[in-house]
């Protein structure tokens, strides 16, 4: 029979529940059960008859058979076995009631013995037992894909390979997981057993019970002689080991060795393998001497089943699955970090951020991953160096306290930028790899138009990056691309619904969206989705009135209020304003669009803020792309496209691991725009590396732009939609910026900087100081979080300089204020502010909302303008008030404000520096992300797709075509 015939027959797993009164699940088998155990182990013990000596020291009736205790009579040996196994299922029951042990047997061929033997000890030991039955005849690839199954099936924790020698290749005992193999027979558990590292491994069964028949012979075992006789495989291996440490010693022979009769004539017990038919004459045994036959057989013998030596075996097997399943259940647990540290060299003067990055050898991400507890199912492997990780994690630590949350954000940023992300890395390299505190750094993954543009990379820059930083900043593991198909996906289905709205007939547009599939209509679950929000309760197509037809197949977009537009990640200035449908075949129906960065997709937000795929895929329905002629909002389920959404960004959903030049690890994921998003990095990510960390341990987290912008919206938005509270806020300033809102000249990019920001200049450092500095820990404070201040070192500060910014930082309410050379020495310049971290982290946060969002939207506008920005009031236009009066409409006047704003200035004036005050904050509109959950008013012009510079920073990158080395990139 063929194979796939055979497995057709035996049908799929399947755990069988316990019988009445009893705590074994049960048993379940692929095929009719199967024969006697692997080895047929046969106890002889020289008789004063046949050796003229002594009497025998060991009488054997071992593990008969008998209508008494569940068809056992046992004696000690079995006994003590199945006690101490029993004990240890009832501990592993103790910590987690649910588990139930399950040994799987792979064999070749359909006999009846070792299932029943195997079966009756899974009965008496309480687990679970199936069967897998290959063709007589399989292959080795045949085996080794059953093997792949159980290795990844989590219900199975014992996999015992019943198969004859010659199929136990290299490759199939190497392709079950060690873990899984509880007759220790892979290299890596022999290898275990002779190191003597049996933490991991398992002894195998058979060598277990003829040790213990040995220990059973004789009281004392210290310098007595044991002869091998074959036993050249994994078996004789491990018997020698163990004999030789119970104090024995091993003598080996074969059994065409001329001097094998000398040989057993000397040894006080003698285990025969392979003998096959051979027998060693009762005169050659010493009187009182042991001699046990090992013949492994897969054919029935009612002797061995009779004599009950199986069972033994099948015993010790039994002990090796509940011991694997305990090993499990404790490796679900919180594993302790054992993180390797990378070593770093820094040089002076520092060399560039590739050049850095590339001289530094970043460790295997699975090594990474084991070092912090992750487990080799979790994690998802693209390349060498990066992965993502499962959202499981969340459910196998839910019970794991969460360690210490920390903000990194920054005051009012020049165009330069003032090295948030650097400040990040740098601050997780120091506490892991010098103050040995479990830390990771959760980080936005860069858009590749800025990246090619004028801004350069965003991995961090100096001895504080993230490695590799080539895979950082270009592609990483595609979720924005996953994001632009999601997105553009929706762009099209609008544009041709519309179209084909325009060009049929109610009857004709049913018939297409509701096709007949062989004779019979059916609705799909999205499409009775939206029967229920049009308050049609119905199933059947056929039950439709002409009228529910008509509401059900028309969205009627209104093409002027369509609200989607299409995304591409470049930065391309040609495309903010473009017309579509311009081709004859779409019969006159053009219209007006545009184009976005992907980052700046409401996809992107949604990725930020989901905590489960459930939850992401919720909001993907949610989204309103337009309103219809009626006024009525369109969502994405309405066009029948959010399950596709849903499917392009499963894997999207899974944050990024990698790791900083110091070998501490770094979550990447998501990347939303700060202005017309919230700009910070996923709610996952920071959940996962939570629970990573430990009680004890930090995550520390980066929001986009000035702390006015991207700190307000991590609380008031991402922590709302989280759960998670901060313990710290990490305010990044630098000297220079400090000198601009203190009255120095314009900072502009790709221009020198004026002297001002090169020579020391107290006066203007103390100006910025109390003005934009005082500002942005006043901002802090309003949610309660106690605040670092960390001075972002660069080589023109003067010491005069860096120590009036920590004196007067300490006067405007920090907790701590210390200067960081993390960009010229790595983690070990940023050890202050470690400490510092980890002091203001151990106070008790109040942290509180800065609005209720019950509150109507303009007040909660009114509240973010005064109290964060320093405004006198806010103004609206009619158009403004138009939209929230529409809002408060359609229910949604109780989601949370994202403000879309220049960075540049805490006002709406990008040129007003320092502390603004006499102003009115202008909405010139009001806009929504209804699945991201925000409603974001438009103060000023936000442009959301950049262009190119004159010259941008595509002229300095470059490839080696021979060493495939990329250059260029900062």
């Amino acid at each position: 029979m063929k194979l796939s015939m055979i497995r057709s027959a035996c049908g799929s797993l399947r755990i069988h529940p316990a019988r009445s009164g009893s705590r074994v699940s049960g048993f379940t088998r692929r095929c009719p059960p199967v024969g006697p155990a692997n080895s047929r182990m046969i106890l002889r013990t020289a008789s004063a008859t046949s050796s003229g000596g002594t009497n025998p020291k060991l009488s054997v009736n071992f593990g008969k058979l008998s209508q008494n205790d569940d068809g056992f009579e046992c004696d000690s040996s079995l006994r003590e076995v199945v006690q101490s196994t029993k004990e240890a299922m009832l501990a592993l029951h103790r910590r987690n009631p649910a588990i139930q042990p399950l040994l799987a047997i792979i064999q070749a061929g359909e006999v009846d013995g070792l299932l029943e033997i195997n079966k009756k000890m899974a009965v008496r030991i309480g687990l679970n037992i199936t069967q897998i039955c290959l063709a007589k005849e399989c292959s080795e690839d045949d085996i080794v894909e059953e093997v792949l199954k159980l290795n990844e099936d989590p219900r199975v924790h014992g996999v015992y390979l019943h198969l004859p020698p010659a199929s136990l290749t290299t490759r199939v005992l190497n392709t079950l997981k060690p873990e899984k193999d509880v007759d220790g027979i892979s290299d890596l558990n022999i290898g275990r057993l002779v190191r003597g590292d049996l933490s991991k491994g398992f002894v195998p069964p058979i060598a277990s019970a003829v040790l213990d028949l040995l220990e059973k012979h004789d009281a004392s075992l210290e310098m007595k002689t044991v002869l091998l006789v074959g036993g050249e495989g994994p078996l004789g291996v491990s018997l020698q080991c163990l004999i030789e440490r119970s104090g024995m010693v091993v003598l080996k022979s074969h059994w065409s060795s001329n001097n094998l009769q000398r040989q057993v004539m000397q040894a006080d017990a003698v285990v025969l393998f392979g003998a096959g038919n051979m027998e060693v004459p009762p005169a050659w045994v010493t009187p009182g001497a042991a001699l046990i036959r090992c013949e492994p057989t897969l054919e029935t013998d009612e002797h061995a089943i009779e004599t009950g030596i199986g069972y033994l075996t099948a015993a010790y097997r039994t002990q090796n699955v509940v011991r694997s399943c305990s090993r499990w259940v404790q490796e679900q647990q919180y594993q302790p970090w054992h993180l390797h540290s990378l070593k770093l060299q820094p040089l002076t003067p520092v060399p560039s951020d590739i050049a850095i990055s590339r001289a530094q050898t970043p460790k295997p991400v699975d090594q990474l991953a084991e070092e912090i507890g992750l487990l080799p199912e979790e994690l998802e492997a693209y390349g060498r160096s990066k992965a993502k990780v499962r959202l499981s994690l969340l459910d196998r630590l839910h019970k794991q306290p969460d360690g210490k949350y920390v903000l990194v954000a920054g005051i009012t940023p020049t165009p330069l930028g003032e090295g948030k992300s650097t400040v990040t890395i740098g601050l997780v390299q120091a506490l892991s790899a010098h103050l040995q505190l479990n830390s990771f750094a959760c980080l936005r993954q860069p858009s590749q138009g800025p990246t090619f543009g004028v801004k350069g990379g965003a991995a961090g820059g100096g001895y504080a990056q993230v490695i590799p930083m080539e895979e950082f900043n270009l592609h990483l593991t595609g979720d924005i691309h996953a994001i632009t198909a999601a997105n553009n996906l929706v762009a099209a289905a609008i544009d041709a619904r519309m179209l084909h709205e325009a060009t049929q007939t109610d009857k004709a547009l049913f018939n297409r969206l509701v096709p007949s599939v062989n004779g019979a209509r059916r609705f799909s679950p999205i499409q009775i989705s939206r029967l229920r929000r049009l308050g049609i309760n119905k199933i059947d197509p056929a039950s439709l009135s002409p009228e529910e037809i008509s509401t059900f197949v028309r969205l009627d977009l209104d093409p002027s209020k369509i609200t989607w537009q299409r995304v591409l990640d470049t930065n391309d200035r040609f495309l903010r304003k473009i017309t579509v449908g311009q081709a004859s075949t779409e019969k006159g129906r053009a219209r007006e669009t545009g184009f976005d960065i992907a980052v700046a997709s409401e996809i992107m937000a949604i990725l930020a803020l989901a905590d489960s795929l459930v939850d992401m895929k919720n909001r993907l329905a949610r989204m309103v792309v337009g309103t219809s002629r009626s006024g009525q909002p369109i969502t994405a389920e309405d066009l029948g496209v959010s399950g596709a959404l849903a499917v392009l960004m499963k894997d999207a959903i899974k944050p990024t691991l990698m790791q900083t030049l110091e070998g501490t690890p770094v979550f990447v994921h998501a990347g939303p725009f700060a202005n017309i998003a919230h700009g910070n990095s996923s709610v996952l990510a920071d959940k996962l590396a939570l629970k990573l960390v430990g009680r004890d341990g930090f995550v520390v987290t980066e929001a986009g732009f000035g702390a006015d912008i991207g700190m307000e919206k991590f609380f008031n938005i991402k922590c709302r939609a989280s759960g998670l509270r901060p313990n710290a806020v990490v305010l990044v300033a630098t000297v220079r910026a400090l000198k601009m809102h203190g009255g120095g000249p314009n900072v502009s990019a790709g221009a020198p900087l004026p002297k001002e920001y090169i020579d020391e200049n107290l006066s203007l450092v103390a100006g910025g100081c109390r003005s934009n500095l005082r500002k942005q820990i006043q901002i802090a404070h309003l949610f309660g979080v106690p605040v670092v201040v960390a001075l972002n070192v660069f080589k023109t500060d003067t010491q005069a300089e860096i120590d009036l910014v920590c004196e007067i930082a300490k006067e405007c309410g920090a907790s701590e204020a210390v200067p960081c050379h993390h960009w010229a020495q790595g983690g070990r310049g940023s050890i202050q502010l470690a400490k510092a971290v980890h002091e203001a982290a151990s106070r008790t946060s109040d942290f509180q909302f800065l609005y209720n969002t019950e509150m109507p939207i303009v007040e909660k506008i009114r509240t973010i303008a005064q109290k964060v920005y320093g405004a006198d009031d806010i103004e609206l236009t009619p158009e403004a008030k138009a939209k929230i009066d529409y809002y408060n409409q359609q229910g949604y006047g109780s989601l949370p404000i994202c403000m879309a704003k220049t960075h540049l200035s805490l006002s709406h004036m990008p040129d007003k520096k320092g502390v603004p005050t006499g102003f009115v904050l202008p909405i010139r509109d009001v806009r929504a992300s209804i699945g991201a959950g925000f409603i974001y008013p438009l103060v000023g012009t936000m442009s959301t797709m950049p262009g190119l510079p004159t010259r941008p920073c595509f002229y300095d990158i470059d490839l080696d075509p021979v060493t495939e080395e990329i250059t260029g990139l900062f």
